[in-house]
C-alpha cells in the first residue's frame, strides 16, 4: 500500500489520523506529499478550527521530541517550527491518511490519534497502560489520544513523549 498523507517519505515518526482536510484534493488525494510554504496557513484559513488544533498540538509534540533529542537546528519556537517545518518534505514526521503498515525491522515510531480510530483499525496486539495510551513495541505503536488541546494536554504531549524514547 501506498502512502497517503502530508510529510516525509524518510520519516521517523508516523501520526496517522482518521480524516483529511474538507478542502481542495486532500479528501481525494492518494499520495504522500511535504507541505508547501503556506500550505499549512491555507488549510487553516478555509478550514474549521479543528485543523488549527491539530497542527499545534503535533507542532508542539515534535518541538519538544527533537528538542529533548538534542537537535541544534530547531527553529527558536514551536510555532516556528510549525510554520517552517511541520510536516514538510524535508522534515522526519508524517501526517498519514492510510491504516499503518509495520514493518519490524523498521524503527519508524507508529502513533495512532485517537482511541476510537484505533479501534476501526487492524492492529496487532496492544496493552493499555491507562485510559490514553496503548503500546505494542514489537511494532514501535503507540495509541494517544486525539491531538487537541483538551485530549492531548501538554501533560499527554509529555507522557507521549516518554512512550517515543521508549521506542528508540
Amino acid at each position: 500500500m501506498q502512502l497517503c498523507g502530508l510529510g516525509s517519505p524518510t520519516s521517523s515518526v508516523n501520526f496517522y489520523i482518521a480524516n483529511r482536510p474538507p478542502i481542495d484534493d486532500y479528501p481525494v488525494m492518494s499520495e504522500l506529499r511535504g507541505l508547501a510554504m503556506g500550505e499549512l496557513a491555507h488549510i487553516v484559513k478555509h478550514t474549521s478550527n479543528h485543523w488549527r488544533k491539530v497542527f499545534n498540538v503535533y507542532a508542539k509534540l515534535l518541538f519538544d521530541w527533537y528538542k529533548l533529542r538534542g537537535r541544534n537546528d530547531l527553529p527558536d519556537t514551536w510555532q516556528s517550527y510549525r510554520d517552517l517545518e511541520l510536516f514538510q518534505s524535508h522534515s522526519k514526521e508524517a501526517l498519514l491518511f492510510n491504516a499503518p503498515q509495520f514493518d519490524r525491522d523498521n524503527t519508524t515510531i507508529h502513533i495512532i490519534a485517537g482511541k476510537t480510530y484505533a479501534a476501526h483499525l487492524d492492529l496487532p496486539a496492544l496493552v493499555w497502560l491507562n485510559p490514553y495510551f496503548a503500546i505494542n513495541k514489537e511494532f514501535h505503536l503507540i495509541v494517544a489520544p486525539y491531538p487537541d488541546y483538551r485530549q492531548l494536554s501538554n501533560e499527554r504531549i509529555e507522557r507521549l513523549i516518554e512512550l517515543m524514547r521508549a521506542e528508540q
